[in-house]
């Protein structure tokens, strides 16, 4: 069953967070998921939400989502996550 990562971010330094993106990338290769959009808020319709971007990364299943996320490729990048941006990450199940 396919297994989706969503990040919602609020980028407070756009620079750091171009380099963690980077490192994001590089971490995705060995398990094989893909990014399946990256966007920036355009409207909100209803309810509330402070972050203004997205991601949705897509994975074959949640032991591979959830083995990329505790990788040391991973795990190292989350300083520089957290002092670039505010982000929330949910996981889902297709």
């Amino acid at each position: 069953m396919a297994a989706y990562l969503i990040g919602q971010i609020k980028v407070n330094d756009s620079e750091r967070w171009g380099q963690y993106v980077e490192g994001v990338a590089l971490s995705l290769k060995p398990f094989a998921a893909s990014i399946v959009m990256r966007g920036e808020k355009h409207s909100m319709l209803a309810g509330e939400n402070p972050k203004d971007r997205v991601v949705v990364v897509e994975f074959d299943t949640m032991e591979t989502l959830e083995s990329w996320f505790h990788s040391d490729a991973y795990q190292a990048l989350i300083p520089l996550r957290d002092s670039a941006a505010d982000v929330t990450i949910t996981t889902y199940t297709a």
